[in-house]
């Protein structure tokens, strides 16, 4: 999704020159003329995810706009601007909580820089957070991404299920976030900050089943060279949950309903039982009512454990959803690959959201993982995805050095008729020897400056550099401009 960045400046043509700067690069942009207006702007929930700030505006100045941001809990990235780079007033601004500062006026690239810094300094910081809630099994549905009516329904359900000690079983079709709805129930109970133990039913052999879920003791059988506790131990006090809970075997069903029952567990080998304090909630994929009806599944297990069921809604149900999660997926796949990708663009998001996701959303995280890894444009295109859009990438550019000899070729042409043809700016001198690069990149100014009839903004656009470095280039290479076409 694009980000917004809140440009809080008293002087109109400051605001407007940023606005071209950043609009050109791919932000949306919105104006604030003082601090008063910027908090309103704020409040009013409006987006805003790097703020720009000037320091001094009648009203309500700057540093004061700053720490009221701070005290109400607004977290965005503040970059300061400043017409005077005093050390006090950048220290100050600093310790109110700014990310950045810089003095007016500033280069596009360095605005466009210090733009994209705070965006990965908060995508870092964003990823932490999360990290460490994850790691504290303290994660809540308002983490949860989603505001379409599906996920709302299941953030509502699954709080009030939180709330209780009440057995939940979570269904869905697979990719579709059972776990991490799991782990929602979990912190949003009174047992949040307690173990949170995982187990994939599914992916445990059928003879170590038992011993994994409910432990061993020393010698129980060949290979118990030790005691094991079991997961249901590891997560006394905690929540267990039982992910693909449908693929567990009949005879290990029997010592899980008891475990539910009489909350007590019988290791492999122990001649007493253990007592537990663990919540289930347990997810599948499979219909277990049908598995019941097979003789796969117990029915007695079947309704204790379906005592409070939630449906977790395929991707394809909550397309609404997609750009939301395509966003947090860039924000985390940002910080582990170093990149620095903004979002995706419009026509590739409506194409992500016009995708039926068989996989749900682990196909789409997958998915943007390698967009993220093969992007070079700041923006996601369609051909970043090439089995979802069908677009194929654009052949690569040359690189300068490979064209070399043609050039070379075509300069000795130009020096040996005088035709220019293709290579208007000559590489050799008249001896056939290279001219240096300082003499080439003056020819290639002039010649740019010519073809585009003195718009600067355009010879720097073709040229790949920005404004003040080309006029920069022009002051000290001595090229004349005229003053009137230039401006």
């Amino acid at each position: 999704m694009t980000k917004t960045v809140l440009v809080v400046d008293d002087d109109p043509t400051q605001r407007r020159l940023i606005q071209a700067v950043l609009e050109r690069e791919g932000f949306a942009v919105c104006h604030a003329e003082s601090g008063d207006a910027a908090m309103a702007h704020l409040a009013a929930g409006a987006p805003a995810d790097v703020i720009l700030l000037d320091l001094v505006m009648p009203g309500l100045p700057g540093q004061e706009a700053l720490k009221e941001m701070r005290a109400r809990g607004y977290a965005q990235p503040v970059i300061v601007l400043t017409a005077s780079g005093g050390v006090d007033t950048v220290v100050k601004a600093m310790q109110a909580g700014a990310t950045d500062f810089f003095i007016k006026p500033a280069s596009p690239e360095r605005i466009t820089v210090s733009i994209r810094n705070a965006l990965s300094m908060g995508d870092l910081k964003g990823e932490v957070d999360r990290l460490n809630k994850r790691v504290a099994g303290r994660t809540t549905f308002s983490d949860l991404i989603g505001t379409s009516p599906a996920m709302t329904m299941v953030k509502r359900i699954g709080e009030r299920a939180a709330k209780s000690a009440i057995p939940v079983l979570i269904t869905g079709e697979s990719g579709v976030g059972k776990e991490l709805i799991a782990r929602a129930v979990h912190g949003s109970s009174d047992r949040a900050g307690k173990p949170f133990v995982a187990v994939n039913c599914g992916a445990i052999p059928e003879n170590l089943v038992e011993s994994i879920l409910f432990g061993h003791e020393k010698g129980s059988f060949t290979g118990a060279t030790d005691k094991h506790a079991g997961k249901f131990k590891e997560a006394d006090g905690g929540t267990l949950f039982l992910d693909e809970v449908g693929e567990l075997p009949l005879d290990v069903q029997v010592k899980l309903l008891r475990a539910l029952q009489e909350g007590e567990i019988d290791p492999i080998g122990s001649k007493r039982s253990v007592k537990i304090d663990v919540r289930i909630v347990s997810a599948t994929n499979r219909d277990l009512s049908a598995a019941v009806a097979q003789g796969l599944f117990r029915e007695d297990l079947y309704y204790r454990l379906n005592v409070f069921p939630v449906e977790a809604p395929s991707l394809r149900e909550r397309r609404e959803d997609i750009p939301a999660l395509v966003e947090a997926f860039v924000r985390r796949f940002n910080v582990e690959e170093g990149k620095r990708v903004v979002g995706a663009s419009p026509e590739t998001l409506q194409i992500l959201c016009a995708f039926d996701w068989p996989g749900n959303v682990r196909q789409l995280e997958n998915a943007v993982y390698r967009a993220i890894v093969l992007a070079d444009a700041p923006y996601l295109q369609p051909y970043d995805f090439p089995a979802i859009s069908g677009v194929v990438a654009p052949p690569l550019e040359p690189s300068p050095i490979e064209p070399l000899p043609v050039m070379i070729q075509a300069a000795a042409a130009h020096a040996e008729t005088g035709v220019a043809g293709e290579a208007p700016v000559r590489i050799l001198d008249g001896h056939g020897h290279l001219r240096t690069l300082e003499e080439i990149e003056r020819d290639l100014i002039q010649h740019a400056i010519e073809v585009y009839a003195g718009h600067m903004s355009e010879v720097a656009r073709r040229l790949g550099i920005g404004r003040s470095t080309l006029y920069r280039k022009v002051r000290e290479q001595g090229i004349d401009v005229d003053v009137k076409e230039a401006s």
